[in-house]
């Protein structure tokens, strides 16, 4: 039986991402495609870790959080560590997010009053 081994344009392709984007995170030391040739050839496990990278990216994660959670894979011991760790990192980004929101809202009601004063001293000025 012969392992599935995927073209850099097929990965393109199936993950609507551009070739650079791939050859960025093979340079980066995430992806290692066998050579033939000049011609790069994803196993199946590229395939994956190139979609944890673009999920992880997609939430938020630095692209060295990324790399920490897939280094944390262990086929052999399953994947609890890697699963523990990324329930930590996704609550440390919703904690993020939360302080983001209640920035967001505080930065809202602060232009509200500033509009308020402006236009008060619109209409005492007339």
């Amino acid at each position: 039986m012969t392992a599935t081994t995927y073209s850099i344009s097929d990965l393109a392709r199936e993950l609507d991402i551009t070739t650079r984007t791939i050859r960025f995170y093979e340079e980066q030391g995430m992806l290692s495609p066998e050579r033939r040739g000049l011609e790069r050839v994803y196993s199946g496990r590229d395939k994956v870790t190139l979609k944890l990278i673009l999920r992880g990216k997609r939430i938020g994660f630095s692209l060295a959080e990324c790399r920490d959670l897939i280094g944390l894979y262990d086929p052999a011991g399953g994947n609890h560590r890697q699963l523990s760790t990324m329930l930590e990192k996704i609550a440390e980004r919703r904690a993020q997010l939360d302080q983001q929101l209640l920035d967001i809202q505080q930065m809202q009601l602060e232009l509200d009053t500033a509009e308020e004063r402006c236009k008060a001293a619109l209409e005492t000025s007339s």
